[in-house]
């Protein structure tokens, strides 16, 4: 008995000269009810898997499956951490803010599906392989140059030696022979343990350096990897500098700046106020106020003195439009909104009535929102509730539109103004808003449009049979406890 005949048989392997022959050998073990079969080219060949009966890989459904548990863990980690471990109130946004969650959803979802790609892809092939039995060939190596093989494993159920070279040899096959075990151990070397354990051991070094500086107190100075990082001369916001005169690090706009956007708006527009009427009843204020916008960084005072008591007109501007409800105010405001009034106006200023003023005033406008009641529940002391917006002095009629806006824009009372962050034609929307928010809790069947009235009156007039039948209801079932009672 030879060397070879001893090493156990693995399988037998053809060798084809042309992707057709070996295209038609495949198709043939194929019908002949071969499943462990495989081929190796040297360059991908269009319909090889049909050809042998492969069956499609399950490692989509793998990478489905791990995408899928990406997107559930990142959402589900979102919810807890925002909404109901840590709630995190800002600009009045949802604790559970799809929209929010999906930069994170994404990323995990793509981290999960690239594991599942590459370690699925090892799974199914049986890697790692040290060894493969088709290296004992020496004619193998020319399946990288101009060479097609053809092998069908022993472990097939109707594997038989001679069968299976008999096939071979009528579909044209070449050099047919057994594949025999190689002289290559089928252990992992041990050298890789080694390196592999010596990766991990170095691998633990840092994390038990830093879980030491964390309990532990050191005189010695901290070690910066990145020293220019750590003491770069550039300035965090709102922090001095002794570089400029006003000791900001922060640097304003350049005097006379213009907003992208707000070119061509005329003084009406950017204040709410007439500035005609202005000008003609108070000069010098309206000379301030038009100053305070062209050119906000130069201090003046309004007796004309360059002094350093001098006030700013933004500020002056600002305290004399911001006054108490129970001031007397003559300022020519502006009646009516500059802007047209449709449905794409008020989306507008929902939207931003939402992200900006809804957190102190609530959604409906009642005053109630989330700040108050947080300031309400933890018993703030120096907290003053928000304005209703539905209460009559803040009415059109005795609250201007133009007043509205300058309240919106430079605040009133512990109010924050909004000039800075949002733009005058998104404050206008906001405007115009407020008073459909006002008009819905006292709005007459007048202003509905004819063709939506009949609409709304039967509606009325179910809504109040409804209440009649239930309050009818509610008589007959205590005439009849009143009837048990008696009894």
């Amino acid at each position: 008995m030879s060397e070879n005949q001893e090493k156990k048989v693995h399988g037998i392997v053809a060798e084809y000269e042309s992707v057709d022959s070996l295209l038609d050998a495949c198709r043939r073990v194929r019908d002949a009810g071969y499943k462990k079969t495989d081929a190796y080219t040297p360059f991908p060949v269009h319909g090889i898997d049909k050809a042998l009966g492969i069956k499609p890989t399950h490692l989509p459904w793998i990478v489905l499956v791990c995408g899928l548990t990406g997107t559930a863990t990142a959402l589900l980690m979102q919810i807890w951490m925002n909404a109901i471990d840590y709630p995190y109130i800002i600009s009045g946004k949802p604790f559970i803010s799809l929209p929010a969650f999906i930069p994170v959803a994404f990323e995990l979802t793509v981290l999960f599906a690239s594991f599942g790609a590459f370690f699925g892809m090892w799974a199914l092939n049986g890697l790692p392989r040290f060894s493969n039995p088709m290296f004992t060939d020496p004619r193998f190596d020319r399946v990288t140059d101009d060479r097609f093989f053809l092998y069908v494993d022993s472990k097939d159920p109707r594997f038989d030696e001679g069968s299976v070279q008999q096939l071979f040899n009528e579909t044209g096959g070449q050099h047919i022979q057994s594949v025999i075990d190689d002289d290559s151990s089928s252990k992992i070397p041990k050298p890789i343990f080694a390196i592999w354990g010596l990766i991990v051991a170095f691998s633990v070094i840092p994390l038990l350096i830093v879980l030491k500086m964390r309990v532990t107190n050191s005189s010695s100075p901290r070690f910066h990897v990145f020293y220019d990082m750590d003491f770069s001369p550039a300035k965090d916001a709102q922090q001095g500098s002794t570089l400029f005169a006003d000791g900001r690090a922060m640097r304003p706009d350049v005097p006379g700046t213009v907003a992208r956007g707000e070119v061509g708006q005329d003084m009406n527009f950017l204040t709410g106020i007439d500035m005609e009427e202005l000008d003609r009843v108070d000069s010098p204020r309206a000379e301030r106020l038009v100053n305070t916008h062209l050119n906000p960084l130069v201090p003046q005072d309004p007796d004309g003195n360059d002094d350093d008591e001098a006030t700013s007109p933004e500020v002056s501007a600002q305290a004399e439009a911001a006054q108490e409800p129970s001031v007397m105010d003559t300022t020519p405001w502006l009646k009516e909104n500059p802007l047209d009034v449709d449905r794409e106006l008020l989306a507008l200023g929902q939207q931003y009535f939402g992200i900006y003023c809804s957190v102190c005033h609530g959604l409906n406008g009642g005053g109630n929102g989330l700040v108050n009641r947080r300031a309400r529940k933890i018993l703030a002391q120096s907290w003053i509730p928000p304005s209703s917006l539905h209460q009559e002095s803040l009415y059109e009629d005795k609250y201007p539109d133009g007043k509205l806006f300058n309240t919106i824009s430079n605040g009133i009372r512990k109010m924050p103004g909004y000039a800075s962050q949002i733009k005058a034609r998104d404050r206008w929307a906001i405007v115009a808003y407020v008073r459909a928010l006002q008009m819905s809790q006292n709005a007459s069947i007048d202003l509905v449009p004819q063709d939506r009235r009949e609409e709304i009156l039967e509606r009325q007039r179910e809504v109040e049979q409804k209440l009649e039948e239930q309050a009818e209801a509610e008589r007959k079932a205590e005439e009849e406890r009143a009837k048990r009672a008696g009894k």
